[in-house]
């Protein structure tokens, strides 16, 4: 079992100050082996955090991350599953499933992780998966203010994945969780 937290969107400090109470407390150092982040971080300090919770954070660009210097795209092998990251900007029209569709197939990936919508969603599509982690804050788009703060656990055993949405409802932590089997054309991919 390997356990990849998705994040990102973050927008600290300009859409809120830190991390909801509940959640900080969830994330603690050690028991994570993989970070992904989609991005606008905005500042070292958040970085640094995601770093201290976990030595292997890979974080894609977002439009607000102007001098990190991190890559638009980028893909990474864990257990069975090649993962692809986008910050999802790039994405035209915003957060459209055939779009990342195309961009998954692009990346040659199982799983897509892209951000920028900061709302929750998951797919199962064509033999793969699209995951969006949300906004860890709630932090507002352009296309909506009304956001429930979220993020991703995926548990990767082999060649199955547990993705878990842990999203903040009115003052609660909510989970829930699809699964996604690679099956004997997908692992061929």
């Amino acid at each position: 079992m390997v356990l990849v937290l998705a994040t990102g969107d973050l927008h600290i400090p300009h859409r809120a100050l830190d991390l909801p109470p509940k959640f900080k407390s969830m994330l603690v150092p050690g028991k994570i082996q993989h970070i992904i982040c989609t991005g606008n971080l905005c500042i070292k300090e958040v970085h640094d955090y995601l770093k201290s919770l976990c030595p292997s954070l890979h974080i894609i660009c977002g439009e607000y991350d102007g001098d990190a210097h991190y890559p638009e795209t980028k893909t990474l092998t864990i257990r069975q599953f090649k993962f692809g990251l986008c910050h999802g900007h790039q994405v035209v029209p915003r957060g459209d499933l055939d779009s990342l569709a195309i961009l998954q197939r692009q990346l040659g990936v199982n799983i897509l992780v892209s951000g920028h919508t900061h709302q929750f969603k998951a797919y199962k599509h064509e033999g793969g998966v699209v995951v969006s982690p949300g906004s860890a804050i709630g932090a507002y788009s352009s296309i909506t203010y009304d956001v429930n703060p979220s993020f991703v656990l995926m548990d990767v055993d082999s060649l199955h994945v547990v993705v878990y949405v842990y999203e903040l409802i009115d003052g609660e932590v909510k989970v829930d969780k699809i699964d996604f089997k690679k099956t004997t054309t997908t692992a061929t991919q």
